[in-house]
């Protein structure tokens, strides 16, 4: 799949469901209650346990049933790690410029995480297509409306901090997707995936809902 498929799809789900647990197991229960709620775009975290085998097992598993990438990339060496696993996009809670390098260099969306404007310009200058607001908790919905101010050309993720209650803000205010993670697994700390699948269901609803009201 090519760098701006891989895109598109991002920007079609409109949600990213971040992966994080304490098994490699218990990882692939999430991802599957996940799937099974509606989301299809799945970033598993270099914090899960194995993650490598695990992004190995899931992209062959789902392949072209899902966009698996990995999440919490920290540098280059375990960016290129993922990609040779089968991750589709790395997601970096930081802006490394020499991460960006490396996945043009294979044809894969990195998506750098940033705070300020400053650091949202160097990641469009080294060619990011959507850029991770994180930890959006921090600033809330207004802030893409601040960012876009200066970049209107940007396409802008939130993470941490977007919940069910906020998710449908966050995608009228114009963000292009929304990462979710600890609000969209609770369920799984009880060993409750049913509630899980249900939760991916309703993020998948929120987004659609808010879309909607853009129209």
């Amino acid at each position: 799949m090519s760098s701006m498929t891989v895109i598109k799809e991002i920007r079609e789900a409109g949600v990213v469901a971040v992966i994080r647990a304490d098994t490699k197991e218990k990882g692939k229960k999430l991802i599957d209650a996940v799937l099974k709620g509606g989301i299809r775009v799945i970033e598993i975290t270099m914090t899960v346990p194995g993650s490598i085998e695990l992004i190995r097992d899931i992209a062959e598993t789902y392949k072209g049933k899902a966009v698996i990438g990995a999440g919490t990339v920290l540098d280059p060496e375990t960016a290129r790690v993922c990609i040779l696993a089968g991750a589709e996009f790395i997601v970096s809670p930081a802006l490394n410029v020499e991460t960006i390098k490396l996945c043009n260099r294979y044809d894969i969306p990195a998506i750098p995480g940033v705070m300020t404007v400053s650091e949202a310009v160097e990641a469009l200058t080294y060619g990011a297509k959507v850029i991770k607001i994180f930890p959006a908790g921090l600033y809330g919905p207004a802030v893409i409306k601040s960012f876009k101010g200066p970049l209107p050309q940007a396409s802008f993720m939130p993470t941490g901090g977007v919940t069910i209650e906020n998710a449908k803000e966050w995608i009228q205010a114009g963000a292009v997707a929304i990462g979710t993670g600890s609000d969209l697994t609770r369920g799984a700390q009880t060993g409750n995936y049913a509630l899980v699948k249900e939760t991916a269901a309703r993020f998948v609803q929120e987004v659609a809902l808010a879309r909607n009201t853009q129209q």
